[in-house]
């Protein structure tokens, strides 16, 4: 299986395109631009939906379900937020079909069935759930308002590529209301530290925080935070972010409240939001030539266990031991898939676990039912060791733990060696285009040199790290003053 994967090496573009349907995470559906999301890629989704959900709700938040559709007029009420998204929306004009007299058996759009005012498919939700939250807040006591919706958006697109970037796509969207300018902004990077922790303690990919500039913020927002990661081939991708909305939202829908002084004062929103995207991140941060490589938290199966045997006695004789091995990774949490086909080869089955990234497989035979022990491989440094049978869950639900940690420190050192200071434009010309990865370098703070930066390299400013040194120094490319570093890279 494995073999005929493309190398990363060959064509980067071509080896993540055909693991993604090989693994049986997604593949490309008849509606062009979207994607069928598989059961194996669905069940990881879950699996990180379920874990944000969990962290959601620990800080408060709670779910709820809006529209799909927005009309128009209430979709540009807010202009900026309008103007950023207008050119990817999808817009319903009619509401019936009938039957084309002059095709038998076709349908044609009915002409007298168009809308009196159109209605915008979702791109984001800000519009349709600011102008329900008019109706939601009074005074002070309806404040914060913390909700969080589960949905799928719509972003046209024309160059699409599966779970990266296709016009329709699944993702969670915060919308939270706040008294204060301050209770505000510490939800905004509240939330930038839960996604920050999931991606790192969950997922295992480590990330930048920080803000983006102000041509590279929602639209709409008046400051974006942001976890930016680095890909095996050197590029960027957006992981997350989390917007402080100021009191746009609020004053372009009127949502108003009484403070406890009884005057009438805007509230001041965020919005934060993560999508199926992540599950791009999750294959580009990990994955080799071989397949999939899946941190254990993530794993739909953490451990198969896959028999090898020349009779059916032999099979029974291992399939006790494998059941009773199976119940007992059960009671400690552990996912396992006892693979008991006998269609197929073991050499097939270790082939087809190792493609979808199983961070452990045991393997039975009769020699080891005789001896006690089990082969256990590793699917992140590909070792195998025998291990006693005795204690093995134990070892096991260890040895995930370890797994876990060494996927997150080699992304990180990855990362970290990838990440180059320059000082000059060429320099960072000649790194952007060899050695790749974030360029730490000094900018003026202005658009124009921003722009210009991006139409001559494609690089763009990732993020203002928050964790930057103010240090004087001067721009990269023009030259002039700048009060300290931030990331250029080539992204998704």
């Amino acid at each position: 299986m494995s073999k005929n994967l493309t190398k990363r090496a060959e064509d980067y573009s071509k080896w993540y395109n055909e693991l993604v349907v090989k693994a049986d995470l997604a593949e490309n559906s008849g509606v062009r631009g979207c994607m069928v999301i598989k059961p194996y890629g669905y069940a990881i989704w879950e699996k990180m939906q379920a874990e944000l959900d969990r962290m959601f709700k620990e800080t408060g938040h709670s779910n709820a379900y809006f529209p799909l559709f927005v009309p128009k007029s209430m979709f540009e009420a807010e202009e900026k937020n309008a103007e950023g998204f207008a050119k990817e929306c999808a817009i319903v004009t009619h509401y019936r079909l009938k039957t084309d007299e002059s095709k038998p058996g076709k349908l044609m759009v009915d002409p007298n069935a168009k809308l009196e005012e159109e209605l915008i498919v979702r791109p984001t939700s800000e519009a349709i759930i600011w102008s329900t939250y008019k109706n939601w807040v009074q005074s002070y006591r309806d404040l914060p308002l913390l909700i969080n919706q589960w949905a799928n958006v719509v972003r046209w697109e024309m160059r699409t590529r599966l779970f990266l970037r296709t016009a329709e796509f699944l993702w969670q969207e915060g919308h939270t209301a706040h008294a204060t300018k301050q209770e505000a902004l510490a939800e905004t990077v509240q939330m930038m530290n839960v996604y920050a922790d999931f991606a790192e303690n969950f997922m295992a990919i480590p990330v930048v925080k920080g803000v983006k500039t102000e041509t590279e913020r929602f639209a709409g927002a008046d400051e974006t935070y942001c976890i930016e990661a680095l890909m095996q081939d050197g590029k960027a991708l957006q992981a997350g972010t989390s917007h402080f909305l100021g009191q746009n939202f609020a004053k372009a829908f009127d949502v108003k409240f009484a403070s406890q002084e009884g005057k009438q004062e805007y509230v001041w929103g965020t919005s934060w939001g993560v999508s199926t995207r992540l599950m791009g991140a999750l294959i580009m941060t990990h994955s080799d030539d071989l397949g999939l490589v899946l941190p254990p938290n993530v794993a739909p199966i953490q451990v198969v266990i896959v028999p090898i045997f020349r009779s059916d006695e032999e099979l029974d004789k291992i399939s006790a031991v494998a059941n009773e091995l199976q119940a007992k990774f059960r009671k400690l949490g552990i996912s396992v898939k006892f693979d008991n086909r006998t269609t197929q080869k073991p050499g097939f089955k270790f082939a087809e676990w190792e493609l979808k990234g199983v961070p452990v497989r045991i393997a039975i035979g009769p020699k080891d039912l005789e001896n006690g022990t089990f082969e256990v491989a590793r699917r992140d440094n590909l070792t195998k060791e025998v291990v006693s049978a005795e204690g093995v869950t134990t070892y096991i639900a260890e040895l995930l733990e370890q797994i876990q940690q060494n996927l997150f420190a080699k992304a990180l050192d990855y990362r970290n060696t990838y990440i180059t200071e320059v000082d000059n434009f060429e320099d960072f010309k000649e790194v952007l285009d060899g050695k790749g990865g974030f360029v730490s370098a000094h900018w003026d703070g202005t658009t124009e040199t921003e722009e210009k930066i991006k139409e001559l390299t494609k690089a763009t400013i990732r993020c203002i790290p928050l964790d930057r040194k103010e240090e004087e120094g001067v721009c990269v490319f023009s030259g002039k003053p700048s009060n300290g570093r931030v990331l250029f890279a080539k992204a998704y």
